[in-house]
């Protein structure tokens, strides 16, 4: 890391990794220990964290093919159903992530994986918290047909208000904010909303322990740690 980096109290990804394993040991007995159904639906999506050039933490993130007949063209994170070769969620969101962006599993140092959720279809869908210490050895590949672009944000940009907007909605008489990032890299823009937002947002308080500078004002779907939906 450079002097800027220190200065800034950025630690390096192995303090980082030490801290969410941590985390991780001591909440292990709480996490998801339900017993499973047969046609329980289950996904999983790969928050994959590398350290960049200035020291900042970088999220890995893609925007979906404009072809695809769900959620075209919108932002999001590796991911998708499990299948039934896959041992546990781990193993789907690190296939999932080398079928989508060509990203090898062996190069992803799992720390943690955060509570699930539910989306409003039934589908529990679980967060798997990778880290990337090697960004070089990591040629993206895109899967042209579900993925039109593999970009990457600085993580704490999900604690700030800045290119922040946000939406009010309602749920079952309840009303709550739909939060929406706005990035621009090399002249193309993306929105950053709803599931992938809410999985960031979670995510960055996490890895930053704080808040965000914003309100919050999470629906009453949000029944535990990390639950969101992507269908808001």
């Amino acid at each position: 890391m450079d002097a800027k980096g220190e200065a800034d109290g950025l630690k390096p990804l192995s303090d980082l990794a030490q801290q969410l394993r941590l985390r991780q040991a001591v909440n292990v007995g709480s996490r998801d220990n339900q017993p499973r159904s047969r046609s329980e639906r289950r996904a999983a999506v790969l928050v994959c964290i590398f350290q960049g050039n200035d020291g900042e933490l970088r999220v890995i993130l893609t925007q979906r093919a404009s072809t695809l007949s769900s959620h075209s063209g919108e932002v999001a994170l590796p991911g998708g159903k499990m299948e039934e070769g896959d041992k546990d969620e781990v193993a789907t969101a690190l296939r999932e992530a080398k079928e989508e962006i060509g990203l090898d599993p062996s190069l992803v140092d799992v720390v943690s994986v955060l509570q699930p959720f539910t989306m409003k279809n039934g589908m529990v869908v679980v967060p798997v918290l990778g880290l990337l210490f090697d960004k070089t050895a990591f040629q993206p590949t895109p899967n042209t047909a579900e993925v039109e672009a593999i970009f990457d944000v600085p993580l704490d940009m999900f604690l700030k208000d800045e290119n922040r907007r946000e939406a009010e909605r309602e749920w079952m008489g309840e009303k709550y904010l739909l939060h929406y990032f706005d990035y621009e890299v090399d002249g193309t823009k993306f929105v950053i909303f709803a599931l992938t937002a809410g999985f960031l947002i979670e995510t960055a308080s996490l890895v930053y322990q704080r808040s965000p500078a914003f309100v919050e004002m999470k629906p009453n779907f949000w029944n535990k740690l990390g639950n969101t939906s992507n269908n808001l």
